[in-house]
């Protein structure tokens, strides 16, 4: 007797829509990052955006702090760990595994963009793309991917699930990382790109592995029965 098979980590409703999306997010990350090699200034696009936002004063001030805590690594550590024991209660251990090979592929990836693409902001930080706005997206992404999933979502509910849960996430981090003068505008659409590019890869990815294990797995199994 075998077991049902694990639930997938990228819905099989959503894969086109999100392979697609992934797709144009890494073409916008490596634009971007062409774009703004070398350069240690507000592009035009950030002189729009950047006064109105820059330098804000308490309330806002506060908020914006306690939205940057969640993505440092006392703050990050706390949600990683909750999200992974909220997805081991739900019996969704493919999801539990995203949850950790997500966030490092996505915080990974802008690490290493970061010194190919060589972007700084005050002085000699490096900031192309950001990282701490690909973790919070990257989070909503992979929470947005599990609720589709355990709701029973169709593609356009999944995909609009989705892509609203990586605007808000990604949003309120951006902000917070532009107001506290810690990245420019389009280093935060930077890092939001690269979660939308790095994670349904991972989930793909983990799914493929997971199915192909549980396949031979079952070989070895009707192999051994007499």
């Amino acid at each position: 007797m075998t077991g049902r098979p694990a639930p997938a980590t990228l819905p099989p409703s959503l894969r086109v829509w999100l392979g697609l999306i992934a797709a144009l997010a890494a073409l916008a990350v490596t634009v971007l990052g062409v774009l703004y090699a070398g350069h240690s200034r507000p592009g035009r696009v950030d002189g729009w955006i950047q006064p109105a936002v820059e330098n804000v004063r308490p309330p806002w001030r506060n908020v914006a702090l306690a939205t940057d805590f969640w993505g440092e690594p006392a703050g990050a550590a706390m949600l990683i760990v909750a999200a992974v024991a909220g997805c081991l209660l739900l019996r969704r251990p493919r999801a539990a595994v995203l949850v950790v090979t997500g966030v490092c592929a996505a915080v990974g990836t802008t690490t290493l963009l970061k010194s190919l693409v060589g972007r700084t902001i005050h002085g000699d930080n490096l900031s192309y793309p950001s990282g701490h706005t690909a973790f919070a997206t990257a989070l909503a992404l992979m929470g947005a991917l599990l609720a589709t999933g355990r709701l029973g979502l169709g593609r356009t509910a999944g995909t609009l699930l989705v892509i609203a849960s990586a605007l808000v996430a990604g949003a309120a981090m951006g902000l917070a990382q532009v107001a506290l003068g810690a990245h420019y505008p389009t280093d935060v659409l930077g890092g939001w790109c690269t979660a939308l590019a790095v994670i349904p890869a991972t989930a793909w990815l983990i799914d493929r592995t997971a199915d192909r294990l549980a396949g031979r797995s079952a070989d070895a199994g009707r192999r051994e029965r007499p």
